[in-house]
């Protein structure tokens, strides 16, 4: 005689296809939230690439690099000399314009400035992450132009970030510097091109004089 016991399932067919669904759409999410992080990182809008940065004060570069033909180190005096190009002091600004345009509605912040001696609150445009070192000094001083960084300033109403500082862009030039030198004279420049006869950069490259390729981690991360 034989006895035949028949066992009801734990689960039904239905619960073990909605459990392997979100166990799949688990793991799915653990591998794509950080692919779509990465990214996002590398993308023009994360980077601040050609973002409207607003400022206390409607600065013009067009009208002072341009017309006014104001080197960029008499505003960005620490430039050659320190990691940070440096802001002008409110002080500064004030030389440079008259008393009436001082009185203007446009001037208010740097009046406030100048009763409460407390800084023009400028907003940072181009932006690093805070574990990469750059030293401006350095930069300059071997022959890296202004606008090889920060663009066509001359051109911007708005100063805008215009290159994509990612670590490949930063290695591009790292790895080749010469040709993308300049004479010294000419570092704030706008519009800078090399003439044929003009080989200073690769030669100073090859020479070893001033010019290292550093392509080393602890030379922007330190």
């Amino acid at each position: 005689m034989h006895i035949t016991c028949a066992v009801a399932a734990l689960f039904s067919p239905r619960a073990t296809t909605i459990a392997r669904s979100v166990i799949i759409a688990g793991l799915t999410l653990i591998l794509l939230i950080p692919a779509m992080a990465m990214g996002w990182v590398r993308t023009p809008w994360a980077r601040g690439e050609h973002h409207t940065v607003v400022q206390p004060i409607a600065f013009d570069h067009r009208i002072h690099v341009t017309g006014l033909r104001i080197d960029c180190r008499y505003c960005h005096a620490d430039a050659e000399r320190t990691a940070s190009a440096g802001l002008p002091s409110t002080k500064k600004c004030v030389a440079c314009h008259s008393q009436t345009w001082m009185s203007t509605s446009l001037m208010a912040p740097i009046r406030r400035s100048l009763e409460t001696g407390r800084p023009i609150p400028w907003a940072r445009v181009t932006q690093l992450p805070d574990f990469v070192y750059f030293d401006h000094a350095i930069h300059v001083g071997r022959g890296v132009g202004c606008e090889t960084c920060h663009g066509r300033v001359d051109r911007m109403a708005t100063a805008e970030q215009v290159a994509p500082l990612t670590m490949d862009w930063c290695l591009d030039c790292h790895r080749n510097p010469g040709p993308r030198l300049r004479p010294l004279t000419e570092i704030t420049t706008m519009g800078y091109r090399h003439s044929p006869s003009d080989t200073s950069g690769v030669r100073l490259v090859a020479q070893g004089d001033r010019i290292r390729r550093l392509t080393d981690c602890t030379a922007c991360h330190r």
